[in-house]
């Protein structure tokens, strides 16, 4: 199960069917929305993590995330950190030890979503780290999307303005995506076996 190719070039991607995310979307925008989220996500088992952030172009520029993605196995939410406040149920989700949480980069992104507010992330899967041990050179979500699932996601939103109050419907699409892919992956892994030691304790 683990003959699986370590690299992929850019002209290889280039050729495989761009793929973007077709399911049910969900802006979170009130509390009723955040109930909503609150219920289905305490359900899953295993839900893909992304955040966004609002680009900085100007030397010493800082930006908190401004959104928070997460994938299920039937929806993607989106909650947007500068219209509403949700601490309170991302902090639940992260610190479930009952929900796996996939990602890539996400040590990096926790650390900076810890400055909208605290909490103590559980059973957190990095899948850029879990392709590095099974000996894969390049471990971004684009390369590995294309490795394992045979897509290719497009990057074009990744430096459009997050900060604003209205998303586009380009950004909504590629904020899901990115989220979904995550989920996709670990799917993929778990079932390539690439898990050598419990996931849990993958960081």
């Amino acid at each position: 199960m683990k003959n699986i190719p370590t690299s992929i070039t850019s002209a290889e991607i280039a050729q495989l069917a761009i793929c973007r995310y077709e399911g049910a979307v969900y802006f979170v925008k009130n509390t009723q929305d955040l109930e909503r989220a609150q219920l289905e996500l305490q359900n899953e088992p295993i839900v893909g993590v992304d955040t966004e952030t609002q680009p900085a172009f100007r030397a010493g520029q800082f930006h908190l995330p401004s959104l928070v993605q997460i994938a299920t196995s039937r929806c993607v939410y989106l909650f947007p950190l500068k219209r509403l406040d949700c601490s309170k149920v991302l902090a639940e989700l992260l610190g479930n030890s009952a929900i796996i949480k996939a990602g890539i980069g996400l040590s990096h992104d926790f650390l900076q979503l810890r400055l909208h507010f605290p909490f103590q992330e559980k059973n957190v899967v990095d899948l850029a780290s879990v392709a590095r041990k099974n000996g894969m050179e390049q471990t971004g979500v684009r390369n590995l999307a294309a490795l394992f699932l045979g897509i290719r996601i497009s990057k074009g939103q990744k430096t459009s303005n997050w900060g604003r109050t209205e998303l586009t419907q380009n950004q909504i699409i590629y904020a899901a995506t990115d989220a979904w892919v995550c989920r996709e992956l670990y799917l993929c892994f778990q079932k390539r076996e690439l898990f050598e030691v419990n996931p849990q304790s993958i960081k």
